[in-house]
């Protein structure tokens, strides 16, 4: 095997543990994401004034 050879195979190793990584890393921030986001605003208390009747 040659340089270029090992060269070339070695390139494709990077690539793949980068790809692995940028996947990694976009999961974790998205569970981040989900994790941190603020409850939607609590409804107020409904009162009598509010219903119809």
């Amino acid at each position: 095997m040659g340089k270029s050879e090992q060269a070339a195979l070695r390139e494709q190793r990077l690539a793949a543990k980068l790809r692995e990584n940028l996947k990694r890393r976009k999961e974790q921030a998205k569970a981040r994401a989900t994790q941190d986001a603020p409850d939607p605003a609590p409804k107020a208390p409904e009162t009598d004034a509010d219903k119809k009747p």
